[in-house]
């Protein structure tokens, strides 16, 4: 058959709903987020999905992320670790699920099973269980976790702790 033949063209299958493609699939990514020029956020993930033409559009990382805040001088005040993360863009909402764990610059931990970051007025929350752990290892547990973007001034309902005292000599 000579090499300029004519072959009849595969017929492939459009896709069928746009709404469900992502339009961006990238593996093993770290970005940074910027505002004004300022760097804001770093992001480490696995994967990540852009699901631009879904009703609300979103990001998702179906593997979870590493998230750093900076502070204006390019500290990192808080970090976030997840096993799985969406963010729904129109609303500025992060939804971190599954071992989410997240420190702040006083190195207080924070562990619960979700938590919300909701960038528009500046809280993160959860609705879930959220363990404490400070600095001395005083664990505090409670519930309606409210707290700013640092992590550093929070508030928890029906609190409870387990305190060591120390026997004295």
């Amino acid at each position: 058959m000579p090499a300029c033949g004519r072959q009849k063209a595969e017929v492939i299958e459009a896709v069928a709903d746009r709404k469900q493609m992502p339009q961006l699939h990238a593996n093993e990514i770290t970005t940074i987020i910027s505002d004004s020029g300022i760097t804001r956020y770093r992001i480490t993930a696995p994967v990540w999905n852009i699901f631009d033409k879904a009703e609300p559009p979103y990001w998702e990382f179906p593997d979870g992320l590493h998230l750093e805040r900076f502070d204006p001088e390019l500290n990192v005040d808080a970090n976030i670790h997840s096993q799985y993360a969406k963010y729904h863009e129109k609303e500025e909402l992060w939804e971190l699920r599954y071992q989410v764990d997240a420190t702040n610059l006083e190195g207080e931990r924070f562990e619960t099973e979700r938590l919300y970051w909701d960038q528009k007025k500046e809280l993160i929350y959860s609705d879930t269980i959220v363990k404490i752990t400070d600095a001395t290892g005083t664990v505090i547990y409670g519930d309606d976790f409210r707290s700013n973007q640092s992590l550093s001034n929070y508030t928890i309902q029906n609190g409870r702790a387990n305190i060591i005292l120390k026997d004295e000599e």
